[in-house]
């Protein structure tokens, strides 16, 4: 990452949600659930209706984010990961570049929120 790109990054604040404020934006539509873990950790897991596109592969080629941010359009970006940590570092990177995005926290706040935790899909 280029020294600018970084001071932008540390810069830039991302607000943190809680899955309880955001399940219906997600459920209607308008916000996509996005887990930043990384596909080892998916085994256990993940949120239902979450894409599964991990940190690593946002701070590396993109492969797969690229064509999912052209997707997204202008819907909010709610991400989540393990604890919220890597979630916060992914919500100042895509702010930065202008997208709207949350900090939702870990898994275990959207499974207390009753969000349904469902087996990762079969690749």
């Amino acid at each position: 990452m280029n020294p600018l790109k970084l001071l932008k990054v540390l810069f830039t604040s991302a607000p943190r949600r809680s899955p309880a404020e955001c399940a219906a934006r997600v459920r209607a539509g308008e916000a996509l659930l996005i887990d930043v873990r990384e596909p080892g950790e998916w085994t256990g897991g993940v949120a239902q209706h979450a894409a599964l596109l991990s940190l690593g592969e946002l701070r590396g080629p993109r492969t797969r984010w690229a064509p999912f941010l052209a997707r997204a359009g202008r819907r909010e970006l709610l991400l989540y990961c393990a604890v919220g940590g890597r979630a916060g570092l992914a919500a100042k990177l895509l702010a930065a570049e202008g997208y709207q995005v949350a900090n939702t926290g870990g898994l275990a706040d959207w499974r207390a929120a009753g969000w349904p935790v469902v087996p990762p899909p079969a690749t």
